[in-house]
């Protein structure tokens, strides 16, 4: 019997065949975790993969190295109440791959990015992660795409 999911019916051939960009984020945030847990470069982790990263899954890991500190910068001055080393490290690179996604790639529609990122929270993070990626997203959105209009902005569903 098919499944009812949040993109509609789902098959068990639908299952084996996920939506490309969620799959490319997953891999992104347990290459960017294995790095930080490693305390290395995100892009040694690239190197040392077995069979190759696809596109997007490099393009994400990539673009969070390279604006790290900015990310980080503007996480932290959203992140009430919370210090990057404070947060789980789960949500500290949820809440870049989504920082790099709202900065670099437009392309993207700002729900999409914030949806993708609060699954990935709940999915491998705490109980209250999907609430606090959601809330600091919402804020960084503002942020790191100015040109939003009031129907894009978060919140204005």
């Amino acid at each position: 019997m098919a499944q009812r999911g949040r993109r509609g019916p789902r098959s068990a051939a639908s299952v084996r065949n996920p939506d490309d960009r969620t799959d490319a984020r997953e891999r992104a945030l347990i290459l960017l975790y294995e790095a930080e847990s490693k305390d290395i470069a995100p892009k040694e982790v690239l190197a040392t993969q077995v069979l190759p990263t696809d596109e997007l899954t490099r393009v994400l890991v990539e673009g969070v190295q390279e604006h790290q500190s900015r990310l980080d910068a503007s996480i932290a001055a959203h992140a009430k109440g919370w210090t990057l080393a404070r947060m789980p490290a789960i949500d500290r690179n949820v809440l870049r791959i989504a920082g790099f996604e709202l900065l670099c790639l437009t392309d993207v529609p700002v729900a999409v990015v914030l949806d993708e990122a609060v699954e990935l929270a709940k999915r491998f993070s705490t109980d209250d992660s999907g609430r606090f990626v959601n809330g600091v997203l919402s804020a960084l959105a503002l942020e790191l795409r100015p040109k939003l209009t009031v129907s894009e902005r978060p919140g204005n569903d």
